[in-house]
């Protein structure tokens, strides 16, 4: 069976188990979405077409999740002008799986009751905290080093010693050539 329902401005082709990407719906993940614009439905040769929609036809879905497509860049250019403007785009859609499709007064299959696991009491939750800190503590295992490991101080080469610097000689000879200069005017 399969049924073509609009949602979002689009019209899809849709049938049980399929998933879809649509625009974004204001629905959180895990919940069910009902779909009342059925346009058209089929099975094998028998075709329903609305106008525009068919009355009491459904399509159900469950919403997977709400996520940022593929990203658009938006280019504008005058030419000649000098103007350039690059943006870019990411259109948040909705990934929907379809759960089962209505025809005109049928009734939803009964929901299975998913069992969840028992909350465990709150001692118990404090004990299993406790393992997990535990295992962090010999994390520090590699600080621990053999002293033989060490080089005795004795063996660590001298620094070398640092070299005094070269001391600048001063003459008096420029000094005195320039003394002699001034004289002479």
């Amino acid at each position: 069976m399969f049924a073509v329902i609009k949602t979002g401005g689009k019209q899809y082709k849709v049938a049980k188990g399929d998933v879809l990407i649509i625009e974004r719906l204001d629905t959180l993940d895990g919940e069910a979405v009902v779909f009342d614009q059925v346009l058209m439905l089929g099975d094998g040769d028998d075709i329903t077409v609305g106008s525009p929609v068919i009355e009491g036809a459904q399509v159900r879905a469950e919403l997977l999740e709400t996520r940022k497509g593929a990203k658009i860049i938006v280019f504008k250019k005058r030419r000649r002008k000098n103007y350039r403007r690059t943006h870019g785009h990411r259109q948040i859609e909705t990934v929907v799986r379809v759960t089962e499709i209505l025809a005109k007064g049928a009734k939803p299959a009964a929901k299975k009751a998913t069992a969840k696991p028992a909350a465990k009491p709150a001692a118990e939750k404090k004990v299993e905290a406790k393992p997990a800190a535990a295992k962090k503590a010999p994390a520090k295992k590699a600080a621990a080093k053999p002293a033989a490991a060490k080089k005795p101080a004795a063996a660590k080469k001298p620094a070398a010693a640092k070299k005094p610097a070269a001391a600048k000689k001063v003459t008096a000879e420029p000094v005195a050539k320039k003394a002699a200069a001034a004289k002479k005017d």
